[in-house]
């Protein structure tokens, strides 16, 4: 028998138990998902003082969502970038390496990126960075949150061995043969495999991956090293 003494026999007879052990679990969920929409309003304090955040403020108050938030969704920010919280503070969206950009590798963040839509970034898969030698994009950049004192490593690729034609028993050299960055990748008996600590996350491997289903993953760095000086540059 049932444990819930509001069940009857008759709903038991009569195919009724599964339905309301599922609205039971339903409402469970229900207030579940408000105690989680309850606690999400709670303002959430920076992990570092006083650190910025998208649209100004400090890291307890401000920005564009009136909620500190010190880290933010990955984005693929182009070669030079400052970290998130210093790019965020200091991209005035001005467009400039947008427009400087010979292959048109640097967009607009989508309305996704919340308070970076609107900021520059790539698509790697649709439109990689060519890792320019003169770096246009941080000549162009006026509020110096692209830096050329910072590394241009923008991500990191790897391979799915699993899809990679050369990986599984045909001939492909593509990726080795258009990557950029020498000695990024590395091809040992036909085989390719990208190296994480050569590879800038440039994207020009995944673009021209021949294979049926693309079978390289390129990832924005989590953490970019901090450009303090990218505000006082402004």
């Amino acid at each position: 028998m049932p444990e819930d003494p509001n069940l009857s026999r008759r709903d038991l007879l009569r195919g009724r138990l599964f339905g309301r052990l599922v609205q039971s679990a339903s409402n469970k969920l229900d207030a579940v998902g408000t105690a989680i929409t309850n606690a999400s309003a709670s303002p959430v304090k920076s992990t570092r003082a006083n650190a910025p955040v998208a649209g100004g403020g400090n890291g307890e108050s401000g920005g564009r969502t009136g909620i500190g938030r010190r880290f933010t969704l990955p984005i693929h920010r182009p070669p030079g970038a400052v970290d998130e919280v210093s790019f965020l503070s200091g991209c005035t969206r001005c467009n400039d390496c947008i427009s400087a950009c010979p292959v048109s590798a640097i967009v607009h963040a989508p309305a996704r990126f919340r308070e970076a839509a609107g900021t520059p970034m790539i698509d790697p898969h649709t439109s990689p960075c060519i890792m320019c030698e003169d770096t246009p994009c941080i000549t162009a950049c006026k509020p110096s949150v692209l830096r050329v004192d910072q590394p241009r490593k923008m991500g990191v690729a790897w391979i799915q061995t699993m899809a990679c034609l050369a990986h599984t028993g045909s001939f492909c050299t593509v990726c080795s043969e258009r990557c950029p960055v020498p000695n990024a990748i590395e091809v040992d008996a036909g085989k390719p495999t990208i190296r994480a600590d050569v590879c800038t996350g440039c994207g020009v491997c995944a673009s021209v991956c021949p294979a049926p289903t693309n079978a390289i993953v390129v990832m924005p760095m989590a953490d970019r090293p901090a450009g303090d000086g990218a505000q006082n540059a402004k």
